[in-house]
C-alpha cells in the first residue's frame, strides 16, 4: 500500500512520527480539514499535470486554486490534470492519497507559494485516511521540491 511506503519514506528522514491517521476519510480538502481539526488552507493537496505527457505534482494550500495563466507562465507550457484512472500509473499513489511522498522516480514537485503563509500544513500520506503534519520548508526540505513557484489565485 501507499501509506506504508510513505511510512517508510518518512522514517528515512527522521520523521514516522508526523504521520497521522483517521478513521474518517481525508480524501478531499474539506474532508482532510475537518478530520484534522483545521482550516482548509492548511491542507497542503498535491495536484497532479501533465506537461507535454510527463507528470508534474504542484502542492498548494486547500483553499486556492490554480491559476492556469500563472501555470503557463511558471513552466513555460500549458498544463492538464491527470486524468483520474491514470493518476497512480503516473504518480504512484491513487487519487485521495497523492502526496509528493514516494512517488515514482522522475515526478518534479513544486510547492506554490500559498502554503507560506501558514505554519503548519498538512498533505496527505498516501492513502485517504491520512495526513503530514510539517512546517512548509520541512515539506520543501524533505521532498526534496525543485522549488517554489506562483500559480495559484
Amino acid at each position: 500500500m501507499s501509506i506504508e511506503k510513505v511510512q517508510a519514506f518518512l522514517a528515512a528522514k527522521g520523521m514516522a512520527d508526523r504521520v497521522i491517521t483517521f478513521e474518517a476519510s481525508t480524501a478531499t480538502v474539506e474532508l482532510a480539514a475537518e478530520a484534522v481539526g483545521v482550516e482548509p488552507g492548511r491542507i497542503a493537496k498535491t495536484m497532479s499535470f501533465l506537461v507535454d505527457g510527463a507528470p508534474l505534482l504542484v502542492i498548494l494550500a486547500g483553499d486556492v486554486r490554480v491559476d492556469n495563466h500563472r501555470f503557463k507562465e511558471a513552466f513555460h507550457k500549458k498544463g492538464r490534470m491527470i486524468p483520474f484512472d491514470q493518476v497512480e500509473a503516473f504518480i504512484g499513489h491513487a487519487p485521495g492519497g497523492v502526496c509528493p511522498f514516494a512517488i515514482k522516480e522522475g515526478v518534479p514537485v513544486y510547492l506554490d507559494e500559498s502554503l507560506r503563509r501558514f505554519e503548519t500544513v498538512y498533505p496527505a500520506a498516501g492513502d485517504d485516511h491520512s495526513a503530514v503534519r510539517l512546517t512548509p520548508e520541512e515539506l520543501y526540505r524533505i521532498i526534496p521540491a525543485e522549488g517554489w513557484v506562483a500559480v495559484s489565485k
